[in-house]
């Protein structure tokens, strides 16, 4: 199965192949190894969890750097996707590092699933 290209076709597949409810599951799993708070309910919606992702990467690449590089190192994001991106913009570099990270734990969840 080819990834989603967008955090909406991300969270749409997810819903699609009622995974999504796994896929906050990992996430809030990853976060706490790395000692990150973000917990969120497995009832949240799509939208609000897109925010809340965005909004808590956005704060660690502002104020917790080394926590942030602690959390893609836990989640297995690529160092080569994360240097490839332009880091000129704070806000654009947190949404496309918000959709990595949702990227690789949709990946963990779908090969789960998969062979299981």
């Amino acid at each position: 199965m080819n990834p989603p290209e967008t955090i909406q076709g991300l969270l749409n597949t997810s819903l699609q192949y009622e995974l999504y409810g796994n896929l906050v599951f990992q996430l809030n799993k990853d976060f706490r190894l790395a000692n990150v708070d973000f917990d969120v309910e497995s009832t949240i919606l799509p939208d609000e969890l897109k925010i809340q992702l965005h909004e808590t990467v956005f704060q660690l690449i502002q104020n917790a750097f080394a926590e942030y590089l602690n959390l893609l190192y836990i989640i297995d994001v690529s160092e080569t996707q994360i240097k490839s991106l332009d880091g000129s913009d704070t806000l654009k570099l947190s949404e496309q590092v918000t959709f990595l990270i949702l990227k690789r734990e949709w990946q963990k969840v779908w090969f789960k699933h998969q062979y299981k």
